[in-house]
């Protein structure tokens, strides 16, 4: 190693230089130069004590600190002696560094800078040039090399032990990666059961309805019928108790009758009788009869008033067994009647939240009447559209408002690309890179076919050249493909392909194009929704297992809930739905090789386009329940936005966190502690803007 600089020798160091011969010092090494080069004197005036101070100390670097940075010869975790407390009035105005020190630094940093730090072993690699700097260190330093080694080796020691550690957990490791994805199997399988289990529930629910108004209708009929029967049973009470009374008058009449025959034939005998016999004797049995005749009458009355109101044994036990059925099925209607009345009663209050909702929500709309502004007159629109006003009331038949305005715009986009040039931007720095001109340029008047052709290669190109590190924003890519390829002309299909995309409002890849272009939204967006299409059409691949392009509806809808689990399932119902309807599948084979072309990525009604919607719904849901979560925060900080997103989304990953935050804040992961608060509408525009999408289903968390 180089040597150091002598300095020039002070009056105060050449008084320390004649004293040392009572003053004891250690072996003098490389970073102990420095004690002949202090700029202030020692004052070895205060007496051999000072001076026994220096023995066995050694000196460090910066020599302007503290005397508590001094290495005193003492037991660790002890107080300084107090006789050492005074060594900082000599040291405060030292400020040299060791050249040796110089170097080191010098080397360390030059090997740092030369390492390749993306690799996955970049602590690896960063420990290996400190670790040549120590041995460096050790080798130099000759009295504390014994020591500094046995540092050294505990501490590759350790590091060894903690590596085999890491490496015998490395199995474990992966032993619970592979149970978590048994454990995300058998969720989805439970919750398919569970799917299933509701979907048969409501079927149920909906048979259980349709029986209970029959039960309703059979009540209202069985209490007609009570009724009815009653009724008939008085009418026939009554005709029965008339018939019976008529009957009994009928019998006494007989019986009258008979008794007057009886004695008109024995009338002649008696007289005959009473003329021969006593007339006490007569008397007697006069007296006799009469009291017997009046016995029977008793007896008679009696039993008419016991025996009035009974009816034949055999008509009693039919009307019984009658009363008896009809008690049952009272019994039956009562149930039914106190079942119905339940469930009417637990209608009604439904009605009646549905009523004060219904309120409530009328109030709103009012409300919304009242600020909102009025609708427009459409027919007006019949003037200046191409066509006059038939082609306006058949074009605009049962549209929205908001598909009147594509219709508006699309007829305005055709009238501008109509025109033959188009105007310059300037070379302004608010111009995109690829529009800076000035003057006229001439329109191509690129048809849907072409521009989408030339969209679709421009993409090619950018993730063929991504792949090859060559990295460039899309608009710098752009700019430079057609400088590329069509060389003069560039600027000319530069405005082409930009004005005729910025008018495609309709077309979701060309106006996603434009809107990528402009920097409007981030390129990462159309790199995810080609991601989905692609772990699609993996999970399909290893589904065929005939290779030809084609699976079952069941093996389809299999592979969409593989590669789309957080999709609900009337999502994945809407996606079998789009792909039956290809002109190749049909309900029991679908074609999954036609449907996911790239020439169905361009077209706006293809199943690739109900996957883009999708993805875009559940992004607009996921920053709707972000913003709720904010919503009584004016200004975001960086802690309020981590905070929000693992509410919503517990399951997401601490990278694609940093990512977000990365993309709200537009700062990197490095300077989160030291970000402003922003606005939370700013945060939200710059968040729509990203490729932002849910981990973890909403119904989990």
């Amino acid at each position: 190693m180089a040597a150091y600089r002598t300095p020039a020798l002070t009056p105060s160091s050449v008084l320390l230089h004649k004293e040392s011969s009572s003053v004891l010092f250690p072996m003098i090494l490389h970073s102990q130069r420095l004690d002949s080069e202090l700029k202030c004197p020692l004052n070895l005036k205060q007496g051999p004590a000072f001076r026994e101070s220096f023995r066995g100390y050694l000196s460090t670097w910066p020599a302007y600190g503290a005397a508590q940075t001094i290495l005193h010869r003492r037991k660790p975790c002890t107080a300084s002696h107090p006789r050492y407390q005074g060594s900082n009035e000599y040291s405060a105005d030292m400020v040299y560094k060791p050249q040796y020190l110089i170097q080191l630094e010098s080397y360390l940093r030059k090997e740092l800078q030369s390492l390749d730090l993306a690799q996955e072993n970049a602590q690896e690699l960063r420990l290996q040039p400190y670790r040549e700097v120590f041995e460096f260190f050790i080798e130099d330093f000759k009295t504390y090399k014994p020591l500094l080694s046995a540092i050294k080796n505990e501490y590759e020691i350790t590091l060894a032990q903690q590596r085999e550690k890491i490496r015998s957990l490395e199995p474990l490791h992966s032993m619970l990666i592979s149970m978590s994805e048994k454990c995300n199997q058998k969720i989805l399988s439970m919750r398919d059961e569970e799917r299933k289990e509701i979907k048969a529930m409501k079927k149920e629910k909906l048979i259980l309805l349709k029986y209970i108004d029959k039960m309703k209708e059979d009540k209202i009929s069985l209490a007609t019928q009570v009724d009815k029967l009653q009724s008939e049973l008085a009418e026939q009470y009554m005709m029965y108790r008339n018939e019976c009374d008529a009957r009994k008058l009928l019998i006494s009449d007989l019986n009258e009758v008979k008794l007057q025959l009886e004695e008109e034939e024995t009338k002649p005998v008696i007289v005959k009788k009473v003329a021969s016999e006593d007339p006490v004797t007569l008397r007697l049995a006069l007296k006799m009869t009469q009291k017997s005749l009046t016995e029977t009458q008793i007896e008679l009355n009696t039993m008419k008033a016991d025996y009035s109101d009974v009816v034949p044994r055999r008509d009693f036990e039919m009307q019984k067994k009658k009363m008896a059925e009809l008690i049952y099925k009272v019994d039956t209607l009562q149930k039914d009647f106190d079942q119905l009345k339940m469930e009417y009663d637990t209608l009604l209050e439904i009605n009646q939240q549905v009523q004060q909702q219904e309120y409530k929500h009328g109030i709103e709309l009012d409300q919304f009447h009242r600020e909102s502004t009025p609708r427009p007159s459409w027919i007006k629109c019949a003037d200046v559209v191409p066509g006059g006003l038939d082609y306006w009331i058949i074009m605009s038949e049962g549209k929205t408002s908001d598909q009147l305005v594509d219709m508006l715009l699309a007829e305005l986009a055709e009238s501008i690309m109509k025109e033959d040039f188009f105007d310059g931007m300037g070379v302004g720095e608010n111009v995109p890179i690829h529009m800076r001109h000035e003057g006229k340029v001439k329109n191509l008047k690129l048809n849907k076919k072409d521009l989408t052709n030339i969209v679709q290669e421009i993409w090619k190109e950018k993730i063929t050249a991504d792949q090859q590190e060559m990295k460039s924003s899309l608009p710098d890519f752009f700019h430079n493909y057609l400088q590329k390829k069509y060389g003069d002309s560039a600027t000319e299909w530069a405005y082409s392909i930009h004005e005729s995309c910025r008018l495609c409002r309709t077309d979701n890849f060309l106006h996603l194009f434009y809107k990528i272009l402009t920097k409007q939204v981030d390129e990462s967006i159309y790199l995810v929704l080609r991601s989905l299409i692609d772990n699609l059409l993996q999970e399909l691949t290893s589904k065929d297992s005939t290779n030809n392009g084609i699976v079952t509806s069941e093996q389809f809808s299999l592979a969409l809930k593989a590669a789309f689990p957080l999709k609900t399932g009337q999502q994945i119902q809407e996606l079998i739905y789009a792909a039956e309807a290809y002109p190749s599948s049909n309900e029991d084979k679908i074609n999954y090789k036609a449907l996911l072309t790239e020439e169905e990525e361009v077209k706006s009604d293809s199943f690739i386009a109900v996957i883009w919607k999708q993805y875009f719904e559940e992004k607009q849901e996921y920053l709707k329940e972000l913003k709720n979560k904010l919503e009584t925060v004016n200004d975001v900080q960086v802690e309020d936005l981590k905070t929000a997103f693992i509410t919503i989304d517990p399951t997401i990953d601490a990278a694609t966190l940093e990512n977000y935050i990365s993309h709200a804040f537009q700062i990197p992961k490095e300077q989160f502690e030291q970000a402003d608060p922003i606005d939370r509408d700013i945060l939200f525009q710059r968040l729509e803007a990203a490729a932002i999408k849910r981990l973890q289903s909403s119904a989990e968390t």
